[in-house]
């Protein structure tokens, strides 16, 4: 049998680049390696090689493991599509949606989806504390507007915290949401999407060693208990799945993406985050977890993925 080949780009340009050689790896290393021939290409080293060997006809499909800048905002696939190379997960549109926080917002709350009242602010305008303090008040969470794994995140209590907050965010974005800050329960529900689209049981992620789930958390070993199915009542379980396939849907997702999601402790109202297109597959990360309680596993996962985009004809138009 002819084996399936196989590249992986990962790495980049973003403050994520260290993740997603770890996400590479873990991918490689559920690949069933009698089936598939696989071959990595770092996204700032390898990209001649790579494009002379797709030229070549050599590579049947792509895996973007790119968090970030470069791989997860579309750039990646609209390069893929111009050379006609085939690649799993969402196309161009939906990658370059999703990686916009405030863009993503408008689109969920024009989807019926509930979020947090933000501004969003640049680093080339004038900002007006003012304005800011009077239209979200303390606690405020800060974030750039086009990153991930909560790089550059700080929480303001105060002026003073507010205003160095924002001084930290420009290090990672040239445009800032600021969102409301409440305290509550986080969840990750992952959809994705075989002939129909659908949902693995839902994560609550409790922070051991943060107040909220910041790149520690995430990252560190025992930063964060996570619980896989979420001890939630079945009407709560049923709201975040069927908005989680909401903005899948409306994003124009494909194959898979997590969708993120807090329950204010005071009110009990759950609020949409944000929704990764291309979420964290490391041995730390949420959708492998999601997997197993399912009764599946990443490599079980990408066989499915692998055939749907080796046998359809891919067509990434915006209609």
């Amino acid at each position: 049998m002819k084996k399936t080949r196989l590249a992986i780009i990962f790495g980049g340009f973003s403050n994520e680049k260290e993740i997603s050689k770890i996400t590479a790896d873990s991918i490689v290393r559920n690949l069933n390696k009698k089936k598939y021939n696989v071959v990595l290409f770092d996204l700032t080293k390898d990209i001649k090689i790579f494009l002379e060997l797709a030229q070549k006809g050599e590579i049947d499909l792509v895996i973007p493991a790119v968090h970030g800048w470069g791989g997860e905002d579309g750039r990646l696939q609209g390069m893929l599509d111009l050379l006609g190379i085939k690649y799993v997960f969402s196309p161009y549109y939906a990658h370059a949606v999703a990686m916009n926080k405030k863009l993503t917002k408008l689109v969920a709350e024009k989807n019926g989806l509930t979020t947090l009242p933000d501004i969003l602010i640049k680093k080339a305008g004038k900002i007006n504390y003012v304005n800011i303090i009077k239209k979200i008040p303390f606690p405020i969470i800060i974030k750039p507007n086009n990153s991930g794994s909560s790089v550059g995140i700080k929480i303001a209590k105060n002026l003073r915290e507010l205003k160095s907050a924002i001084k930290y965010g420009f290090r990672f974005d040239d445009e800032l949401i600021i969102e409301k800050y409440v305290s509550g329960r986080e969840f990750t529900v992952a959809i994705y999407k075989k002939k129909q689209v659908k949902t693995l049981p839902i994560i609550e992620i409790v922070p051991k060693i943060s107040s909220w789930f910041d790149y520690k958390a995430k990252y560190a070993q025992g930063g964060s208990e996570e619980i896989c199915p979420a001890k939630i009542p079945s009407s709560l379980a049923k709201d975040i799945k069927n908005q989680g396939i909401k903005i899948f849907e409306a994003l124009g997702c494909k194959d898979l993406a997590r969708a993120d999601f807090i329950q204010d402790r005071k009110t009990g109202r759950i609020y949409f985050i944000e929704i990764n297109t291309i979420p964290g597959m490391t041995p730390a990360s949420l959708f492998p977890k999601a997997l197993a309680a399912a009764g599946s596993s990443l490599g079980s996962y990408f066989d499915d993925i692998i055939k749907q985009n080796i046998n359809n004809v891919r067509t990434n138009k915006k209609s």
